[in-house]
């Protein structure tokens, strides 16, 4: 299990690298501004994303191993094509109330965007497949295909056909979408058995049912952590240099998560063909502690970054990215662990308890939200993203405690635990060897 944490891991470090060198380029080339549209753009293909997910979401990988794959594909395809059709037609109707469009979707980037969901979905599909059939590294090599391709096509697009605007960025991430979904597809198509075949309708109702609530789940979360976006972009009228600033600060320091969601997507990956509750909840306690400590560490190097480095690296521009960080970084800590909780109970059939977490956070988000950015602006942002995660990680921990039977003494390290990582990484070297 660890050698799939590892591979994830190192995946997932690549692309922070290759996600820095995008920055760079975003930032120094780009500048704010620019940068800042790019960043909008990729947030509201996040938000579109969602009703795409009600059954090419996450729970697709609940689905892979007690569905057909043939089954799965048609019930998943015709739902891309049916909200697509519907994102088409709501956007058609926004055109015609061009103040309310371009507070949402910056203006000129409203086709292209329908475009980016429209292929990453079924390159989403791909990714869900491979990873409820544990072929962990081919998902991870099919992530970081997608990413190499972006940062290669964003440096030709800027340097060789000197596109200098958030074009730039936004092409670069349509070329990665497609020639991952091209690259998934070779490894998806092999596994399909014609012969086997399920009722389409009672699937989907059955994945609608089950989605329902991790899709809306992920619509309140994606709230708590990008209401701030279109916040921003309201406080700073025809200015996207603040939300440019913020969106660097988010995503530096949000580079923390690689630990906690490479370690959550093998536990879920796990948990999702585990009949065995105890050995979930000791797994899902042991991975909580790793996942913590890793990503605390990782905070705190981040933390003693000086402001003059983030300038030299970003530009003048971004100097207050730092202070970004620092009051994020909190937020961080709980985030990794609300993570691991939120992937055990995806995956041991319970989604509800993240839904209501989310609801939790977003009672906290909303007032934060309404009243610090407009006093405090980007700074408000952070603060509010930190409280967000504070009770949205209490509130799981008191549901996981209550449901797991375990207590706060279980999450301090014990000699088992430090037993337990010495073994698996001695199998990782054996196997090796071997």
């Amino acid at each position: 299990m660890f050698k799939k944490i590892l591979g994830t891991g190192l995946t997932r470090v690549l692309n922070l690298l290759i996600g820095f060198a995008t920055m760079l380029m975003g930032t120094k080339v780009l500048g704010a501004a620019e940068w800042g549209i790019g960043f909008t753009v990729l947030t509201d293909v996040t938000f579109l994303l969602i009703g795409v997910e009600f059954i090419v979401g996450g729970g697709l990988v609940y689905f892979t191993s007690r569905k057909p794959l043939s089954t799965l594909m048609k019930v998943s395809y015709g739902w891309i094509v049916l909200v697509m059709a519907f994102y088409v037609l709501a956007f058609w109707i926004l055109s015609y109330f061009p103040d309310l469009s371009d507070s949402i979707v910056p203006r000129g980037y409203e086709w292209i965007t329908l475009l980016l969901t429209f292929v990453y979905s079924f390159h989403n599909f791909n990714l869900n497949i491979l990873l409820g059939k544990e072929k962990v590294g081919t998902y991870n090599w099919v992530f970081l295909l997608q990413i190499l391709v972006q940062v290669g096509t964003m440096a030709l697009l800027i340097f060789v056909f000197h596109l200098k605007d958030a074009r730039a960025f936004v092409y670069s991430l349509l070329c990665g979408y497609v020639v991952a979904l091209l690259a998934g597809l070779t490894q998806v198509l092999p596994m399909l058995n014609r012969g086997e075949s399920k009722p389409i309708l009672a699937t989907a109702k059955e994945m609608l049912a089950y989605n329902s609530v991790i899709v809306l789940t992920s619509l309140v979360s994606i709230l708590n952590r990008r209401l701030s976006v279109f916040m921003l972009r309201q406080k700073y009228t025809d200015n996207d240099k603040e939300v440019g600033v913020y969106g660097t600060g988010t995503q530096v320091g949000e580079a923390v998560k690689v630990f906690g969601v490479s370690i959550a997507m093998v536990q879920f990956s796990h948990l999702s063909n585990l009949k065995d509750k105890d050995e979930a909840v000791n797994l899902t306690i042991k991975f909580l502690k790793i996942s913590v400590i890793l990503t605390f560490i990782a905070l705190l190097v981040l933390a003693c970054l000086p402001v003059s480095f983030f300038e030299w690296i970003f530009s003048k521009e971004f100097g207050q990215v730092k202070q970004i960080i620092l009051l994020m970084a909190p937020g961080m800590l709980f985030y990794s662990a609300h993570s691991i909780f939120t992937h055990y109970f995806s995956g041991t059939g319970v989604p509800k308890y993240n839904l209501f977490a989310s609801l939790v956070g977003l009672g906290v988000t909303l007032p934060c939200t309404l009243t610090m950015i407009p006093h405090w602006g980007i700074f408000g942002a952070a603060a509010s993203f930190s409280a967000t995660f504070l009770a949205i990680m209490l509130y799981q921990w008191f549901v996981f405690r209550r449901i797991a039977g375990v207590r706060a003494k279980n999450l301090l390290l014990t000699k088992e635990d430090w037993t337990w990582c010495k073994e698996e990484f001695y199998a990782i070297f054996a196997k090796n060897k071997n």
